[in-house]
Order: structure tokens, then C-alpha cells, then sequence
């Protein structure tokens, strides 16, 4: 299984605000992001995954989602996880 609990909480720890913070909308993002790499590495190799491929859509859906709320609610915050994560060129 590519995502383990210790892997979740890794993600966590480094992005949220502690190891068990998964509520907080940096570390569901940063979830998400690691997520959405995996399945694009996946769909390198296996084109025709139309349901993995559907489920990387929406993936992105919910990431773009938890980041326009942060850009509406904390510009600074905002920022500071498009930068940690290297989200925009």
C-alpha cells in the first residue's frame, strides 16, 4: 500500500500544526498533493485507468477547492503551503 498510517502522519506532522492535525486545510492539501503524485506516476505507466484517471479529477477538484478557501480566508497561509509544497511555476 503506497499511503501507510506512518506515511499520513508524516504528512501531518510536517504540514499541519501536529501529527494528529488532519482537519486543518494545509495538511488535507498537502495529503492530497502527495496522493495526486502517486496516481499520476500510476497513470504514466497505465493510460487506460479511466477510473483512476477520474479519481485523480476529482482529487485536483478538492485540492483547488481547499486552496481557494485558504486564498479567501488567509492570504498568508495561503502562500506559505503553495510554497512549502512548490504548487505554482
Amino acid at each position: 500500500m503506497y499511503l501507510d498510517p506512518a506515511k499520513k502522519q508524516e504528512i501531518f506532522g510536517q504540514y499541519g500544526k501536529s501529527n494528529t492535525d488532519t482537519g486543518s486545510a494545509e495538511s488535507q492539501i498537502a495529503l492530497f498533493s502527495y496522493r495526486i503524485s502517486h496516481l499520476t506516476e500510476h497513470l504514466k505507466e497505465n493510460r487506460k485507468d479511466y477510473t483512476t484517471a477520474r479519481a485523480l479529477t476529482q482529487l485536483v477538484g478538492k485540492r483547488r477547492a481547499l486552496l481557494n478557501y485558504l486564498y479567501d480566508r488567509d492570504i498568508n497561509r495561503y502562500r506559505a503551503i503553495i510554497k512549502a509544497l512548490g504548487l505554482r511555476k
